[in-house]
Protein backbone atom coordinates (compact mmCIF):
# COMPACT_ATOMS: atom_id res chain seq x y z
CA UNK A 1 0.00 0.00 0.00
CA UNK A 2 1.53 3.34 -0.99
CA UNK A 3 0.89 6.37 1.18
CA UNK A 4 1.39 10.07 0.57
CA UNK A 5 2.22 12.69 3.17
CA UNK A 6 -0.14 15.66 3.12
CA UNK A 7 -0.77 18.68 5.28
CA UNK A 8 -3.77 19.49 7.46
CA UNK A 9 -5.05 23.07 7.76
CA UNK A 10 -3.19 23.35 11.09
CA UNK A 11 0.12 22.62 9.36
CA UNK A 12 0.68 19.13 10.80
CA UNK A 13 1.50 16.26 8.50
CA UNK A 14 -0.76 13.32 7.86
CA UNK A 15 -0.09 10.12 5.98
CA UNK A 16 -2.84 9.13 3.56
CA UNK A 17 -3.02 5.74 1.86
CA UNK A 18 -5.80 6.00 -0.70
CA UNK A 19 -6.82 3.84 -3.57
CA UNK A 20 -5.37 0.54 -2.38
CA UNK A 21 -7.70 -2.45 -2.00
CA UNK A 22 -7.64 -4.67 1.06
CA UNK A 23 -6.58 -8.22 0.37
CA UNK A 24 -9.28 -9.78 2.53
CA UNK A 25 -12.59 -10.11 0.72
CA UNK A 26 -15.78 -9.35 2.60
CA UNK A 27 -19.43 -9.71 1.70
CA UNK A 28 -21.50 -6.55 1.78
CA UNK A 29 -25.20 -5.92 1.33
CA UNK A 30 -26.65 -4.72 -2.00
CA UNK A 31 -27.32 -1.29 -0.46
CA UNK A 32 -23.75 -1.03 0.78
CA UNK A 33 -22.63 -2.05 -2.69
CA UNK A 34 -24.79 0.72 -4.16
CA UNK A 35 -23.15 3.31 -1.90
CA UNK A 36 -19.69 2.16 -2.92
CA UNK A 37 -20.67 2.27 -6.60
CA UNK A 38 -22.08 5.79 -6.21
CA UNK A 39 -18.82 7.05 -4.74
CA UNK A 40 -16.87 5.46 -7.60
CA UNK A 41 -19.30 6.94 -10.14
CA UNK A 42 -19.11 10.44 -8.62
CA UNK A 43 -15.33 10.22 -8.77
CA UNK A 44 -15.44 9.13 -12.41
CA UNK A 45 -17.86 11.93 -13.29
CA UNK A 46 -15.66 14.49 -11.56
CA UNK A 47 -12.48 13.57 -13.42
CA UNK A 48 -14.04 12.79 -16.81
CA UNK A 49 -16.84 15.33 -17.03
CA UNK A 50 -19.37 12.72 -18.11
CA UNK A 51 -23.03 13.17 -17.24
CA UNK A 52 -25.17 11.22 -14.83
CA UNK A 53 -26.96 9.17 -17.51
CA UNK A 54 -23.68 8.00 -19.01
CA UNK A 55 -22.33 7.16 -15.56
CA UNK A 56 -25.45 5.18 -14.67
CA UNK A 57 -25.27 3.17 -17.88
CA UNK A 58 -21.55 2.52 -17.59
CA UNK A 59 -21.58 1.42 -13.97
CA UNK A 60 -24.64 -0.78 -14.32
CA UNK A 61 -23.16 -2.51 -17.37
CA UNK A 62 -19.47 -2.73 -16.56
CA UNK A 63 -18.83 -2.13 -12.84
CA UNK A 64 -21.56 -3.36 -10.50
CA UNK A 65 -21.02 -7.04 -9.77
CA UNK A 66 -18.21 -7.24 -12.32
CA UNK A 67 -14.50 -8.03 -12.07
CA UNK A 68 -12.39 -5.07 -13.18
CA UNK A 69 -8.58 -5.12 -13.08
CA UNK A 70 -8.63 -8.12 -10.77
CA UNK A 71 -11.10 -6.57 -8.32
CA UNK A 72 -14.55 -8.12 -8.00
CA UNK A 73 -16.93 -5.25 -7.34
CA UNK A 74 -19.98 -6.00 -5.19
CA UNK A 75 -23.51 -6.36 -6.40
CA UNK A 76 -25.75 -3.37 -5.76
CA UNK A 77 -29.42 -2.56 -5.32
CA UNK A 78 -30.04 -0.92 -8.69
CA UNK A 79 -32.93 1.38 -7.74
CA UNK A 80 -31.04 2.63 -4.69
CA UNK A 81 -27.89 3.21 -6.75
CA UNK A 82 -29.84 5.22 -9.33
CA UNK A 83 -31.56 7.37 -6.71
CA UNK A 84 -28.34 8.09 -4.83
CA UNK A 85 -26.39 9.07 -7.93
CA UNK A 86 -29.13 11.14 -9.53
CA UNK A 87 -30.08 12.76 -6.24
CA UNK A 88 -26.53 13.63 -5.23
CA UNK A 89 -25.95 15.31 -8.58
CA UNK A 90 -29.31 17.11 -8.70
CA UNK A 91 -29.08 18.37 -5.11
CA UNK A 92 -25.36 19.14 -5.18
CA UNK A 93 -25.77 22.86 -4.45
CA UNK A 94 -27.76 22.25 -1.25
CA UNK A 95 -25.46 19.39 -0.26
CA UNK A 96 -22.29 21.43 -0.75
CA UNK A 97 -23.71 24.29 1.30
CA UNK A 98 -24.34 21.98 4.27
CA UNK A 99 -20.92 20.37 3.95
CA UNK A 100 -19.14 23.72 3.77
CA UNK A 101 -20.87 24.70 7.01
CA UNK A 102 -19.72 21.46 8.65
CA UNK A 103 -16.09 21.62 7.51
CA UNK A 104 -13.33 23.66 9.11
CA UNK A 105 -13.37 27.38 8.42
CA UNK A 106 -11.02 28.18 5.56
CA UNK A 107 -11.13 24.60 4.28
CA UNK A 108 -14.15 24.46 1.93
CA UNK A 109 -15.41 21.36 0.19
CA UNK A 110 -13.76 22.32 -3.10
CA UNK A 111 -10.35 21.84 -1.43
CA UNK A 112 -11.17 18.29 -0.36
CA UNK A 113 -9.69 15.44 -2.41
CA UNK A 114 -12.08 14.05 -5.05
CA UNK A 115 -12.84 10.64 -3.51
CA UNK A 116 -13.37 12.06 -0.03
CA UNK A 117 -15.59 14.77 -1.48
CA UNK A 118 -17.68 12.11 -3.24
CA UNK A 119 -18.11 10.18 0.02
CA UNK A 120 -19.22 13.30 1.89
CA UNK A 121 -21.65 14.34 -0.83
CA UNK A 122 -23.32 10.94 -1.07
CA UNK A 123 -23.57 10.67 2.71
CA UNK A 124 -25.02 14.16 3.02
CA UNK A 125 -27.57 13.37 0.32
CA UNK A 126 -28.92 10.47 2.37
CA UNK A 127 -29.08 12.61 5.50
CA UNK A 128 -30.85 15.45 3.72
CA UNK A 129 -33.12 13.65 1.26
CA UNK A 130 -33.55 10.01 2.37
CA UNK A 131 -35.43 10.16 5.68
CA UNK A 132 -36.20 6.45 5.30
CA UNK A 133 -32.54 5.74 6.09
CA UNK A 134 -31.77 6.28 9.80
CA UNK A 135 -29.09 8.92 10.29
CA UNK A 136 -26.76 6.74 12.41
CA UNK A 137 -26.95 3.97 9.80
CA UNK A 138 -26.14 6.37 6.95
CA UNK A 139 -23.16 7.80 8.81
CA UNK A 140 -21.84 4.33 9.66
CA UNK A 141 -22.21 3.18 6.05
CA UNK A 142 -20.13 6.06 4.67
CA UNK A 143 -17.47 5.62 7.34
CA UNK A 144 -17.22 2.04 6.05
CA UNK A 145 -16.97 3.35 2.49
CA UNK A 146 -14.14 5.64 3.58
CA UNK A 147 -12.32 2.65 5.06
CA UNK A 148 -12.45 1.09 1.58
CA UNK A 149 -10.18 3.84 0.27
CA UNK A 150 -8.21 5.23 3.20
CA UNK A 151 -6.15 3.95 6.12
CA UNK A 152 -5.37 7.27 7.82
CA UNK A 153 -7.66 9.92 9.36
CA UNK A 154 -10.23 10.23 6.58
CA UNK A 155 -12.85 7.81 7.99
CA UNK A 156 -12.85 9.81 11.22
CA UNK A 157 -13.32 13.01 9.26
CA UNK A 158 -16.28 11.48 7.39
CA UNK A 159 -17.81 10.49 10.73
CA UNK A 160 -17.32 13.96 12.22
CA UNK A 161 -18.61 15.93 9.24
CA UNK A 162 -21.67 13.75 8.57
CA UNK A 163 -22.46 13.65 12.29
CA UNK A 164 -22.43 17.44 12.31
CA UNK A 165 -24.78 17.57 9.31
CA UNK A 166 -27.11 15.04 10.96
CA UNK A 167 -27.29 17.09 14.18
CA UNK A 168 -28.57 20.01 12.16
CA UNK A 169 -31.02 18.27 9.82
CA UNK A 170 -32.09 15.31 12.01
CA UNK A 171 -31.47 16.32 15.61
CA UNK A 172 -33.89 13.75 16.98
CA UNK A 173 -31.97 10.81 15.50
CA UNK A 174 -28.50 11.38 16.90
CA UNK A 175 -27.22 11.00 20.44
CA UNK A 176 -25.48 13.61 22.56
CA UNK A 177 -22.24 15.00 21.11
CA UNK A 178 -19.25 12.75 21.52
CA UNK A 179 -15.54 13.33 21.15
CA UNK A 180 -14.32 11.97 17.83
CA UNK A 181 -10.68 11.80 16.79
CA UNK A 182 -7.89 13.76 18.44
CA UNK A 183 -9.62 17.10 18.89
CA UNK A 184 -12.95 18.79 19.29
CA UNK A 185 -14.61 21.58 17.40
CA UNK A 186 -15.00 21.61 13.67
CA UNK A 187 -13.35 18.88 11.68
CA UNK A 188 -10.06 19.91 10.11
CA UNK A 189 -9.90 18.29 6.72
CA UNK A 190 -6.51 17.36 5.39
CA UNK A 191 -5.86 16.92 1.69
CA UNK A 192 -5.74 13.16 1.02
CA UNK A 193 -3.92 11.60 -1.91
CA UNK A 194 -5.34 11.94 -5.38
CA UNK A 195 -4.92 8.54 -7.04
CA UNK A 196 -7.78 6.80 -8.81
CA UNK A 197 -9.85 4.85 -6.28
CA UNK A 198 -9.88 1.10 -6.10
CA UNK A 199 -12.44 -0.51 -3.82
CA UNK A 200 -11.95 -3.49 -1.57
CA UNK A 201 -12.23 -6.87 -3.17
CA UNK A 202 -15.67 -8.29 -2.47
Amino acid sequence: MTGTTDTRPDGTAQDSSEGAPEETARAISPRSGARLAVVQALYEMDISGKGVLDALAEFEAFWIGQEVDGIVHPKAETAFFRDLLRGTVEEQRAIDQKLDQALAQGWPLRRIEIVLRAILRAGAYELLFRPDVPAPAAISEYVDVAHSFYTADEPGLVNAVLDRVAREVRPGEVSAPKVSGKGGGKAAAGKPGSGKPAAKKA
